[in-house]
């Protein structure tokens, strides 16, 4: 099995040192490391890797800017956006740049290990924690809600799992076997061709389901 290939782009050394040790250490191989935009979209257009892992406060050119060029001149690269903080302008102009996933610097390094491996693989990845922040600025809003295929109940359900909250709290929360809530998610997966929860949370906020 051909190993997934990136290009960190991060201006402190010590993360740098920390993403590539976490992925080598689960077989995915760092082609190049850069600590700037400018130098990280020439990188990226060089080298072509499968995903970008990009900070988004950079020197040079910032992570939205460079996710931006990366869309139109490299545009197989999948991205990886990783931030320090949560700030709702940050996270919905890094998703309407293209990112792919999102990920708090300080979540765990098995997260952005997941995040890579999912969007290398196709699909999205949104840090549990900061969903909270697309979903203040789009849910209930009339204007921003898309056409829907998903149920009432199950835009209900898939709302929870934005939120970080597991099955059990689901089922809890909402007073239904956790039977039918997995019942709920599984249809949840198939109307929007979703690998996982996760996923599928990300494809609503984007397409505004939720």
């Amino acid at each position: 099995m051909t190993p997934i290939r990136v290009v960190l782009v991060e201006d402190h050394a010590l993360t740098r040192m920390g993403l590539r040790t976490s992925l080598s250490a689960v077989g995915i191989h760092v082609v190049a490391e850069v600590a700037d935009g400018i130098e990280g979209l020439a990188t990226i257009c060089a080298e072509r890797p499968d995903v970008a892992v990009v900070d988004i406060g950079l020197p040079g050119m910032d992570g939205i800017a460079l996710t931006q060029r990366v869309r139109v001149e490299a545009p197989s690269t999948r991205i990886v956006i990783l931030t320090m903080i949560d700030e709702e302008e940050d996270v919905l102009a890094a998703l309407a740049a293209g990112a792919d996933a999102y990920c708090l610097k300080s979540t765990d390094a098995e997260r952005i290990v997941e995040a890579v491996r999912m969007a290398a693989a196709g699909g999205a990845y949104f840090d549990p924690r900061i969903a909270h922040v697309v979903l203040r600025r789009f849910t209930g809003s009339a204007s921003t809600l898309g056409e829907t295929p998903l149920t009432a109940r199950e835009t209900e359900i898939l709302r929870l799992i934005a939120e970080g909250v597991g099955n059990t709290d689901i089922a809890s929360h909402l007073h239904l076997g956790l039977g039918t809530v997995k019942g709920h998610i599984r249809d949840i997966l198939v109307k929007l061709s979703a690998a996982d929860r996760t996923q599928a949370a990300v494809i609503a906020l984007r397409r505004g389901y939720i």
